[in-house]
C-alpha cells in the first residue's frame, strides 16, 4: 500500500522543538507544522498537570479540537533527584513566568548551591534526567482520548553551562556515559539519544501506520 502525506500539527510555538521533530520525522511523508501556522490565536492551555503526560494530553486535545487536525504535543523537562524531582513539570517556568533559558539555568544552579551539598562544587555532579511525553490526538477517531509515548535520557548536571547548541537546560546536562553536555553534541548526535528522540521512537510505529492507511 502506498504511503500518503499526513499533516501533523504540533501544539507548541517553541521553534527548537519544532525543528527537532521535523528533523526526526524527515524520512516520513509527514508535514510537521506549528500551531501558529494554523491558528492566529492558539488555544491557551493551563499546564497544571501533575505529570508531563497530563500536560501533553491537555495541549494535544486542545489543538486537535481547535484545528480538527492530527495533533502532537510535547511536554518535557528536567528532573533532579537532589531536588525531589524538580524542576519537573515546571522546567520551563523554574525561574518564574516567561523566563529565558539562561534565567532558568541560573535558577537551577542556585537551587543546587543552596543545598550545601558537596556535589554542587565537585566533579561528580547531581544525577538528573530529561523526560519527554509526546501525546498524539487524532480527532478523526471518534471517542479517542489520545495516546502518550515517553522517553528518558539520564545524565548529571554540570557546574557551569557548556556548549552553544540546543536549548533549555542542554548546556547544563551532561549525558550519561559522556563528558559532554547536550549543548555540546551535534544535532545528529542529540537526535539519536535525546529524551525526545526516544519518545518519538516509541511513537513512530503509530505514525508509520497512519501514513499507510487508505
Amino acid at each position: 500500500m502506498r504511503a500518503h502525506r499526513v499533516t501533523l500539527v504540533l501544539a507548541t510555538n517553541n521553534r527548537g522543538k519544532i525543528h527537532e521533530l521535523r528533523t526526526l520525522l524527515a524520512d516520513l511523508p509527514i508535514d510537521v507544522e506549528g500551531v501558529a501556522d494554523w491558528l492566529e490565536e492558539p488555544p491557551r492551555v493551563v499546564e497544571d498537570g501533575v505529570t508531563f503526560a497530563d500536560n501533553a494530553l491537555k495541549k494535544a486535545r486542545a489543538v486537535a479540537h481547535a484545528t480538527g487536525m492530527l495533533s502532537l504535543a510535547d511536554d518535557s523537562g528536567l528532573e533532579l533527584d537532589a531536588l525531589g524531582g524538580r524542576p519537573g513539570v515546571r522546567s520551563a517556568r523554574f525561574a518564574g513566568e516567561h523566563p529565558t533559558d539562561e534565567e532558568n539555568n541560573a535558577a537551577l544552579l542556585a537551587a543546587l548551591e543552596a543545598l550545601g551539598d558537596p556535589r554542587a562544587t565537585d566533579a561528580s555532579g547531581f544525577s538528573a534526567r530529561f523526560r519527554c511525553a509526546l501525546a498524539l490526538v487524532d480527532p478523526s477517531v471518534q471517542g479517542s482520548e489520545g495516546r502518550v509515548f515517553e522517553g528518558v535520557c539520564e545524565g548529571t548536571i554540570a557546574r557551569t553551562p557548556r556548549g552553544h547548541a540546543g536549548f533549555g537546560y542542554d548546556p547544563l546536562f551532561v549525558v550519561a556515559g559522556s563528558n559532554r553536555t547536550m549543548a555540546e553534541l551535534s544535532p545528529e548526535e542529540k537526535n539519536r539519544i535525546s529524551h525526545r528522540a526516544r519518545a518519538l521512537a516509541a511513537l513512530r510505529p503509530v505514525l508509520e501506520q497512519l501514513v499507510r492507511e487508505p
